[in-house]
C-alpha cells in the first residue's frame, strides 16, 4: 500500500516510521525545506506521562504510557530512562503538596536524596517528588535519527513541496498542525530558550515549581539546557517576548545561581496545536486520517497516535473504535 503523509513533524515521522516498519511504501512531504523550525524542534523531549497528569486528563497517562519504549526500539540509545525531579521553592512548598495530589508514579524526597540524585543541587531544596518511570530524549537528535532511519528503509522525504494536492496514493495522513487549518484547532504558544552552562550538570529533567509561572529544565549534551513552560493562548510565533525572557532567567536562577553565567545560546517559539478538551485526535474521513491537538504532548504521544492511525490504515478491524473512543 502506498501511503502519504503530509508534515515531517514528530507525529508525521513516527507515522511514517509505523507504516514502514508495517510494510507500506511511505512517501513523507513537508512544506518547510528541510527538518525544523516547527513546534515539534522546539519541543522538551520530556517522556513524564506522570506529571503530565497534574494538568492534563487521563488519556494523556494512558496514551503516554508506552512512549518511551516505543523511543528506544525505534531509535536505541536516544532514550535516558533517569527518571523526573520536582522541586520547590521553600515558599511554594505547598505547590508540592497540590502537585502530588493530582499525580501519582512518584516518591517523596528529602534534601539528602535529592543531592543524591543531582549532586550540583545539593541544599538548595529541602524537599521534592521523584518520578522514577519517566525519561527524556533529545528532540532534534531524535527527529533527524528518525529521518535517517526512514531514508534506510526507503521512505522518501520531499521537502519544500506543497501537501495540499499530491496524488498517487492509497491512504493519506494528515500530520500538519496549525497548518492543516482545522477551525476547531487553537495555538498554544511554546517560548524556550537553549543555555549553555558548563558548571552544571543534570541527570534529568528538573521542574521548578511555582504558583505562577512553573519552570523546566531539560538537559542536554554537552552542558546545554533546554529551558521552557510557557502556555500561551495565541497563534504569534514573533520572537520570545522580554516579559518570558525575563521570568524563565529569573526561575532558572532559582534553581542555581550558575545559571547567571550561561550563555543564551538560542531562543524559540513553537505553536502547538491544541482542540478544546487539550487532547489528541485520530480522525478518519473516507480513506483519509488526520492525526492532530497533540498540544504539549507532542513526543509524548505521538508513538500511540502513529500505532493507531497505522492500525486503521492496514486494516486492524478494532483500530477504528479504540481511536476514537479514546479522543471522543
Amino acid at each position: 500500500m502506498r501511503v502519504l503523509v503530509k508534515g515531517a513533524g514528530v507525529a508525521g515521522l513516527t507515522s511514517a516510521f509505523e507504516l514502514a516498519a508495517r510494510g507500506a511504501a511511505v512517501t513523507v512531504a513537508e512544506t518547510r525545506h528541510s527538518l525544523g523550525g516547527n513546534a515539534s524542534w522546539m519541543a522538551g523531549g520530556m517522556l513524564a506521562p506522570w506529571c503530565e497528569r497534574e494538568s492534563a486528563e487521563q488519556p494523556v497517562l494512558d496514551l503516554g504510557r508506552g512512549a518511551a519504549d516505543w523511543w528506544d526500539a525505534a531509535l536505541p540509545g536516544h532514550v535516558t530512562r533517569a527518571g523526573t525531579l520536582i522541586v520547590a521553592m521553600p515558599r511554594d512548598a505547598g505547590e508540592l503538596d497540590r502537585f502530588a495530589s493530582r499525580t501519582s508514579g512518584y516518591r517523596r524526597v528529602d534534601e539528602d536524596e535529592i543531592a543524591l540524585l543531582e549532586p550540583d543541587l545539593a541544599g538548595r531544596f529541602r524537599r521534592g517528588l521523584f518520578f522514577p518511570g519517566e525519561a527524556h530524549l533529545d528532540p532534534r537528535r531524535a527527529m533527524v535519527a528518525l529521518q535517517d532511519k526512514l531514508t534506510a528503509r526507503g521512505v522518501e522525504i520531499r521537502f519544500g513541496v506543497g501537501v495540499q494536492h499530491i496524488a498517487g496514493f492509497e491512504r493519506q495522513i494528515d500530520c500538519t498542525g496549525m497548518a492543516a487549518g482545522d477551525a476547531r484547532l487553537r495555538g498554544i504558544r511554546g517560548e524556550m530558550l537553549i543555555l549553555h552552562a558548563p558548571n552544571i550538570s543534570l541527570s534529568r529533567p528538573v521542574r521548578l515549581l511555582h504558583p505562577r509561572f512553573p519552570l523546566y529544565l531539560a538537559p542536554r549534551a554537552n552542558h546545554h539546557f533546554m529551558v521552557g513552560a510557557t502556555m500561551i493562548e495565541s497563534l504569534s510565533a514573533g520572537p520570545i517576548t522580554a516579559r518570558s525572557m525575563m521570568e524563565l532567567l529569573n526561575a532558572t536562577y532559582s534553581v542555581h545561581p550558575a545559571f547567571g553565567e550561561a550563555a543564551i545560546v538560542e531562543t524559540g517559539v513553537g505553536i502547538r496545536p491544541a482542540f478544546a478538551d487539550n487532547l489528541p485526535r485520530v480522525e478518519r474521513e473516507g480513506k483519509n486520517i488526520r492525526i492532530n491537538g497533540l498540544h504539549r504532548h507532542g513526543f509524548l504521544l505521538a508513538p500511540a497516535m502513529a500505532r493507531q492511525a497505522a492500525d486503521i490504515i492496514l486494516g486492524n478491524p478494532a483500530a477504528k473504535e479504540l481511536a476514537l473512543e479514546t479522543h471522543r
